[in-house]
């Protein structure tokens, strides 16, 4: 999180100064009771996530993104969880996921993020509560290899709604992938594809397997110091499937700010609550410089691209403005 850290010339890293963190603290929000919608919509709310869950006001929330502490011991900036046996973590996650209902809207989503050893709990507290629908396996290409066991590389996210009538915008999630097997009819017109100046590509259809996702590192402006971000195109996917414009998402472990940054980008209100104040402040600088780029890295003119694909790398999205590719000063 400091300033302060030697990095090299060309890290994109956002980080705080001191400066930033006496701006951002000012955008904080803390709640002492309940609160109206207007007095949440589009804040940060700095506080333990218990509180504020039953603060918050009722039936109001459009769509739900949760990544919270997966059942393994890790330090965030000073604060440990633990692990925990798995018995025990099905309870902590029951503790706050029975509070969820009663600030949905009848029509709303839920995502909750988990790894191997979290998810069998996860999908056994969430279907006390909601109908669960799917379980999205996402491809983390980081990490190291292991000698005595298969090197894991991937991570889940369990999708639920509240009811049977529920947001999913399949057209506005399609892939563009590169055609390898390039069918054409007997007249030579190309089947399902189309062949452009960049290359030939086809628009495919969301499934629950996602391996275009590339995990935020150094080079990338959307790379902070937390040790859990998700990237901004995983946020987009699911935000862009499940809610529409003005809808209200709401993360109620917010870290770095990925999920407030990219509705704000995708045109929805947020909430956000966060317990670390150099997290919150983080995400309260996040947001500020999306007033200025509302790039999202992999997705460009309504489709997401395929990892590492060169006309995505050559084509960036629309901006209000050309910040400097440098730090962006908040004062």
């Amino acid at each position: 999180m400091s300033s302060d850290k030697k990095r090299a010339p060309r890290n994109r890293t956002i980080v705080l100064t001191d400066e930033d963190k006496a701006v951002c603290q000012r955008r904080l929000l803390r709640l002492r009771g309940p609160a109206t919608l207007a007095e949440v919509a589009n804040k940060t709310i700095c506080q333990d996530v218990f509180t504020v869950l039953d603060y918050l006001p009722a039936h109001s929330v459009d769509l739900l993104f949760a990544d919270p502490p997966y059942n393994l011991s890790k330090s965030f900036n000073g604060r440990t969880f633990s692990e925990l046996p798995l018995d025990q973590y099905e309870k902590w996650l029951d503790s706050w996921i029975i509070k969820l209902p009663r600030i949905l809207q009848p029509t709303a989503s839920v995502y909750i993020c988990g790894d191997w050893r979290s998810s069998s709990a996860i999908h056994r507290v969430l279907e006390k509560y909601f109908i669960v629908r799917n379980r999205i396996t996402w491809e983390r290409e980081k990490g190291r290899g292991a000698k005595a066991n298969w090197k894991n590389s991937s991570e889940d996210i369990w999708f639920c709604t509240v009811s049977s009538n529920y947001t999913f915008n399949v057209d506005a999630v399609k892939l563009k992938r590169k055609v390898i097997a390039p069918y054409t009819t007997e007249k030579g017109i190309p089947k399902d594809w189309r062949d452009t100046e960049n290359g030939r590509f086809r628009l495919t259809h969301p499934s629950n397997l996602w391996t275009d996702l590339t995990v935020p590192f150094w080079s990338m402006p959307e790379n902070t110091d937390h040790p859990t971000q998700k990237p901004e195109k995983l946020l987009a996917k699911i935000i862009l499937a499940s809610s529409s414009a003005g809808d209200l998402i709401f993360d109620p472990f917010l870290g770095s700010g990925t999920t407030s940054v990219v509705a704000k980008k995708l045109n929805r209100r947020y909430i956000g609550v966060e317990i670390d104040e150099d997290y919150c402040c983080l995400a309260e600088k996040r947001l500020m410089q999306a007033e200025l780029n509302s790039d999202i890295q992999g997705y460009h003119e309504g489709v997401f691209w395929e990892r590492n694909t060169l006309a995505d790398q050559k084509k960036p999205g629309k901006t209000r403005s050309k910040p400097d590719t440098k730090q962006l000063s908040l004062i």
